[in-house]
């Protein structure tokens, strides 16, 4: 196996210096260059008001990310809409429930999250099933929410408050793609790479995903997904890539000790 040296994260750079992902690069001295795949672009009011959406008829809203927080209260904004302190508020991840900060006082409201994975606020959500849920979400959203609260018969409403769109990667990531691993988190980070180099063959980079949706649309592109999250061992990408890279290091080990014996052994005849 081709030893990893470097890897190109598809999201912003971690503005905490304790990131695990500058952990796992010391821990494994691997290169990991950071660079979003797409922009994300609000959906404009007259857009949105098509939809017939009327936010105050939910008592509750599903955030599966920072974007969807920030354009959630952005509509409210240039509605002129202010939600009932009694809205519950149900985050994918801690650290998304943490960002509700900078739009409400979060000591004053019903605010629930899961560890990393949607599958760890799905039981919380069975306990208020008798809500109304509003889900903020892109043009591109993940299927897995809307089938859980479908199979649950769980009332509830997926409304685009904003859209993703490929950026322009090649002035700044180079005509090639010189990386041993790419890491994506997204279907448009997928379709972004394809738009951006439309001659790419994966060859021996690697290839990781976040979510059923991601992994399912790089096998429909022809890529081969060696790194896949979450998963009961691994519930964040940081944790599936460093067994992963355990793993890899742990082969290549047992490799140069084959190669060693052998020697001796043939220095032996």
């Amino acid at each position: 196996m081709k030893e990893i040296k470097s890897m190109l994260v598809s999201q912003p750079k971690p503005e905490n210096e304790n990131s695990p992902y500058l952990e796992l690069a010391k821990k494994f001295k691997i290169k990991i260059t950071f660079h979003k795949f797409f922009k994300i672009e609000g959906v404009p009011v007259k857009d949105f008001r098509r939809e017939k959406v009327n936010i105050l008829d939910y008592t509750a809203v599903i955030f599966t990310s920072r974007n969807a927080v920030d354009n959630f209260f952005r509509m409210l904004a240039e509605l002129r809409i202010a939600v009932p302190e009694t809205t519950k508020y149900f985050c994918l991840s801690e650290s998304t429930a943490y960002y509700l900060q900078k739009y409400i006082i979060y000591r004053k409201r019903k605010i629930f999250f899961g560890k990393q994975n949607f599958t760890d606020l799905s039981d919380i959500i069975k306990k208020h099933r008798n809500d109304k849920f509003l889900i903020p979400c892109s043009d591109t959203p993940s299927s897995e929410i809307s089938e859980f609260l479908e199979e649950n018969k769980i009332n509830h409403t997926k409304a685009t408050f904003y859209k993703t769109t490929p950026d322009d990667l090649v002035p700044i990531l180079g005509a090639k793609l010189n990386y041993d691993m790419l890491v994506f988190f997204s279907p448009i980070g997928i379709k972004s790479l394809f738009k951006n180099y439309p001659g790419f063959v994966q060859k021996d980079i690697k290839i990781a995903t976040f979510g059923s949706t991601t992994s399912r649309a790089a096998k429909e592109a022809k890529l081969k997904v060696d790194v896949f999250a979450p998963t009961p061992q691994a519930p964040s990408m940081t944790m599936a890539l460093d067994q992963f890279f355990m793993q890899s290091n742990k082969k290549a080990f047992d490799s140069v000790q084959k190669k060693i014996k052998a020697a001796k052994k043939a220095g032996k005849k």
